[in-house]
């Protein structure tokens, strides 16, 4: 995709994104910052901003778990290599702790993929799997929302015991639910 391609494509999965409930209703999101040829979620992330939602971003920790930082406009935004993974964007200033997730109404994930059922293909890291089990640990039962291209839901991904279901994809056509 060129960078006109992926910038209307934000543009159209912010707008698709924000008309959800779960979204309009939300006081604090969990989301993230895409990164290499992912649908662009900046738009998105200063829209609900605009709204007054909290939104938390994912700060990668060495053993691949997530801590989490208060999203506070592009300019709160730092590039951060680990290892020789892709550089990521992460919030500047203080971190939250793994835990501060389980406040959020809504968590977005990113993904390669989703399926039928509503199961999420990763990258492979297990960051968000650890998210996912923290949640579960603790009861904590926000809107799961991943956000992908129109071609990446497909008819079933690779699944593993720990996996979990998300409620719906966001893709630039539309909204697909799944519990």
């Amino acid at each position: 995709m060129t960078a006109d391609d992926i910038r209307a494509t934000s543009a159209a999965l912010a707008e698709r994104a924000l008309e959800l409930p779960e979204l309009a209703h939300a006081r604090t999101v969990a989301a993230y910052v895409s990164v290499g040829s992912e649908p662009g979620t900046l738009a998105l992330l200063d829209a609900l901003r605009a709204r007054g939602v909290r939104v938390l971003l994912p700060v990668l920790l060495p053993d691949n778990d997530l801590d989490w930082g208060v999203y506070t406009g592009p300019e709160g935004l730092a590039p951060v290599r680990r290892g020789g993974r892709m550089t990521l964007l992460e919030p500047l200033g203080e971190h939250l702790a793994p835990e501060a997730v389980t406040g959020a109404d809504a968590v977005l994930l990113p993904g390669l993929a989703v399926d039928a059922r509503g199961m999420r293909l990763g990258r492979g890291g297990g960051s968000y799997d650890r998210v996912l089990a923290r949640l579960e640990r603790v009861g904590a039962d926000p809107a799961l929302v991943v956000l992908l291209y129109d071609a990446e839901v497909v008819g079933r991904v690779p699944e593993e015991p720990h996996d979990r279901p998300v409620h719906a994809v966001v893709t630039p056509s539309g909204v697909r639910r799944f519990r």
